[in-house]
């Protein structure tokens, strides 16, 4: 099965709703949140689809267990 990779700017703009490159930034440095990682392609950065929902979804569970 083929990944579908997606850019960064696709990533913040269409994903995360106009998310900020500095929100990205924040994301893929802390160690904690468990961000799914890029793939760097002439210098572009890339993101697996897949992993990106599933770390929304993960995410959202998480914070079901909050409450």
């Amino acid at each position: 099965m083929a990944r579908k990779l997606i850019s960064a700017t696709r990533l913040r703009n269409e994903i995360f709703d106009g998310a900020s490159d500095m929100w990205l930034w924040r994301k893929l440095n802390d160690p904690e949140l468990n961000f799914p990682r890029p793939i760097y392609i002439a210098n572009r950065r890339y993101f697996d689809e897949a992993e990106v929902f599933d770390w929304i979804e993960a995410q959202a569970v998480a914070s079901q267990g909050a409450l």
